[in-house]
């Protein structure tokens, strides 16, 4: 019982945080190619660039709905900055290079075709020696009462069943 009131208590919140109506963003489908996607200037603050002159743009394909996930296409010439991760953020390469120092001080370097993950609220350095080109999916991280009912729904499940839908 005190479960169950623990998720309605979170769901509650949850609800006196979101409009009761949304306005659709985009219909069910939304595809493109990403040669056709306006690419915008998308400056890297000042402060955050370590060396050389990097020139970024972003064109966002993409808005979930709820505003919680994106989808963008951006693109950086050489340079080396430290990035700030707000959101949760799923990358893959799709042209150039990027060597990445994590806050950890791990080191890797993703490349065309690579898949790299970065958690919200973190910093990376980012070092690219002549053209990068990403696809970035981002998401926002959940409240900490929905994360941890979440978690507990989870739990009581038994754990998640059946991975990713196809």
């Amino acid at each position: 019982m005190a479960v169950k009131f623990l998720i309605a208590s979170a769901m509650a919140m949850a609800v006196r945080q979101v409009p009761y109506y949304v306005p659709a963003r985009s219909g069910p489908l939304v595809a493109q190619s990403i040669d056709n996607l306006d690419m915008q200037a998308a400056p890297i603050d000042p402060s955050w660039v370590l060396s050389g002159a990097p020139k970024a743009r972003l064109a966002l394909h993409s808005r979930s709905n709820d505003d919680a996930a994106t989808t963008a296409v951006w693109d950086c010439t050489a340079g080396e900055f430290r990035w700030y991760f707000g959101w949760d953020e799923t990358v893959v390469i799709l042209e150039g290079s990027v060597h990445v120092t994590a806050e950890d001080g791990s080191e890797q370097t993703l490349r065309a075709g690579d898949i790299g993950y970065f958690s919200g609220d973190t910093w990376a350095t980012w070092r690219i020696d002549d053209y990068v080109r990403k696809v970035a999916f981002c998401r926002k991280q959940f409240p900490a009462p929905i994360a941890l009912a979440y978690k507990v729904r989870d739990m009581l499940r038994g754990g998640l069943r059946g991975g990713l839908a196809a």
